[in-house]
């Protein structure tokens, strides 16, 4: 059978199961990490700056060796400060981040330790990072107690979201039904529902938007197991009043295929990624509620920036300035991507936020 066929038929079992309805988060879950057939769980390249790689989307590790070298400044600074040695490092992808970060920390990290679902990518991590073999651990889950610098790039946008439709003044969620049509196996279905977004959205007009309670119970299991360290997670998102602004009406989930975008999940399913932006007002909220503080937020380019990405450039060829600057710009990833911290203990201001931090906008 193929992976295609074998997430169909799991989908219908789940969905019969529940009664015909499944709601999205558990749809999306499927569609990315069912064993063997989801997209992140399956063979596909995934990750890599051109599709005539066979990849989908391209990250910042892949695009230019200098986002970790930056990033690096600040994992060894919070090694230092929470006197740790060790890294974990969530989704970690091609595994081209890890590989930069250990190229410039060397020995000052004991063990990497790397926790991602994808038999695929661990592959893959596995080649890029051979000459650290020795120090490189995979998990499959976070263990009970653990203590070091936790980093995660585009994690939170990957975690299954709930989707909630306000019609008329009232508040639905958007679910999945299954069709007669082969070609097209799924359809949305919409359910009356007590959820809705953490804030009030103004406006009379119909509204699709999501909620993350995966997200944000997996910063919570962050703050309950980590014992000592901090946690740097950087992705693309805004503040809550940003995210349920009421011109954002269209919500944020898309798709990504052949470095392609389109807003239909629904459609090759286990063959795209599928994602959201994310809430980080949320995810500080939880980390604050769990017993984390909250060290800093701001943009993805005025953390680089204060961690000495320009500097770190000066010897670097103008292809790799080309590259690099794209981390930056405004219209690029600079100001679409943000950076939170978040620690154990005492508060401390991180080098990311020394200058332009924007937690006030939490």
């Amino acid at each position: 059978m193929s992976a295609p066929d074998a997430l169909n038929r799991l989908i219908q079992r789940q969905m019969t199961a529940a009664g015909g309805w499944l709601a999205f988060d558990r749809f999306m879950a499927m569609a990315l990490y069912a064993p063997g057939s989801g997209y992140y769980s399956g063979p596909l390249r995934k990750l890599g700056l051109m599709p005539e790689s066979g990849s989908d989307f391209v990250t910042a590790p892949e695009l230019s060796p200098w986002f970790g070298r930056a990033l690096a400044k600040a994992v060894g600074e919070a090694l230092a400060r929470t006197s740790t040695t060790e890294v974990w490092e969530f989704g970690a992808g091609s595994g081209a981040l890890a590989l930069h970060l250990m190229g410039v920390l060397g020995e000052r990290v004991s063990t990497y330790h790397i926790v991602d679902l994808s038999g695929s990518l661990r592959l893959r991590q596995q080649d890029t990072l051979h000459a650290y073999a020795g120090r490189i651990v995979w998990h499959d889950e976070l263990p009970e107690q653990f203590s070091g610098v936790v980093v995660g790039n585009e994690l939170l946008d990957a975690m299954p979201i709930q989707l909630l439709v306000c019609r008329s003044g009232l508040w639905h969620e958007r679910g999945v039904i299954a069709t007669e049509d082969a070609q097209h196996p799924w359809a949305w279905s919409d359910r009356p529902t007590t959820l809705c977004p953490p804030v009030e959205v103004e406006g009379d007009h119909d509204y699709l938007t999501e909620i993350h309670p995966q997200a944000e119970a997996f910063v919570r299991t962050l703050s309950q197991r980590l014992k000592a360290g901090a946690v740097f997670l950087i992705d693309y998102g805004f503040p809550e009043r940003e995210y349920y602004h009421p011109q954002r009406h269209m919500g944020t989930l898309m798709c990504h295929q052949g470095h392609l975008s389109d807003p239909d999940p629904l459609v090759s399913v286990g063959a795209k990624d599928i994602t959201t932006h994310v809430n980080f007002t949320g995810i500080a909220w939880a980390a604050q509620e769990a017993g984390m503080a909250v060290l800093g937020y701001t943009s993805q380019a005025r953390f680089l920036i204060n961690c000495g990405l320009v500097d770190l450039l000066q010897d670097a060829s103008l292809q790799e300035r080309a590259m690099a600057q794209k981390l930056l710009t405004e219209h690029e990833m600079g100001e679409l991507f943000k950076v939170i911290a978040l620690g154990v203990g005492e508060p401390w201001e991180p080098l990311g936020f020394t200058q332009g931090d924007r937690t006030h906008t939490l």
